[in-house]
């Protein structure tokens, strides 16, 4: 009996885990219809009888400046063109810098923040943390990077009701995202550790201090140079080929 209901659960367990790679396939082509946390946000809006509405517009990969791309990574993950969608080295860092005392460090990549956003709830469970690894590993290896940070960057949170950097730079700067100045594209960046409280149109001191570091470390990782290396793929690493798992059975 007990054996009959362990083969039952697993049989629908990898039903579920293939229909959850569906969507992933899909939008490693067509536009983000949404994502759960706009969904989330709608349903507080409701909730709380406000006025404010989802503001959003999808903006193709390649009409959105090279500088806002390189600030939100510069910002937000450094090793993005390097690692597989988790990076280990600032996991590390930020469990010892936790484990000292002082504010909470995160160390999530753009990858994860794309899985979270797109496809999960708020929140810091273990079951949320286990689907994010999830779908953070199928992303990486179903999507370019390219492609991940077009997602990041029509997805992502930058003020009350105002996803993506369509309509974060009509928001803040009554512009098209593709005219975003350097400046403008490292205040826009410069806010994403607290998009709802922070003004990238008139940020607060410490925030025009980060917006400047963001500008210099955009420079430091080679700009438009490490975009170009970036969507120019990278072998995908070697636990994910055949013959590393045929070797390994073989030993």
């Amino acid at each position: 009996m007990l054996k009959k209901l362990l083969l039952k659960t697993a049989k629908w367990l990898t039903i579920l885990m293939a229909l959850s790679l569906i969507p992933v396939i899909l939008l490693r082509w067509i536009p983000s219809p949404g994502s759960a946390l706009m969904v989330e946000r709608w349903v507080e809006f409701r909730q709380d009888n406000s006025q404010i509405e989802i503001s959003r517009q999808w903006v193709p990969y390649k009409s959105i400046p090279d500088s806002m791309k390189m600030a939100v990574i510069a910002g937000e993950d450094q090793h993005f063109a390097q690692h597989f969608g988790f990076d280990l080295s600032a996991i590390k860092a930020a469990v010892e810098h936790n484990r000292q005392g002082g504010s909470l460090r995160g160390a999530s990549t753009l990858t994860q923040q794309v899985a979270k956003n797109q496809f999960l709830w708020s929140g810091r469970s273990w079951p949320r943390k286990a689907l994010e690894a999830w779908f953070t590993l199928w992303i990486e290896v179903l999507w370019p990077k390219q492609r991940i940070l077009e997602i990041y960057l029509n997805i992502v949170e930058w003020d009350e009701g105002v996803f993506g950097v369509q309509a974060a730079a009509q928001q803040h700067f009554g512009i098209d995202a593709s005219y975003l100045s350097d400046r403008q594209a490292a205040q826009l960046a410069a806010v994403l550790p607290n998009p709802r409280e922070w003004s990238a149109a008139a940020p607060p001191a410490h925030v025009q201090r980060r917006a400047n570091w963001i500008q210099q470390q955009s420079r430091q990782l080679g700009g438009a140079h490490y975009l170009r290396e970036m969507e120019a793929g990278r072998p995908l690493p070697e636990w994910l080929s055949l013959r590393y798992w045929r070797n390994r059975l073989e030993v």
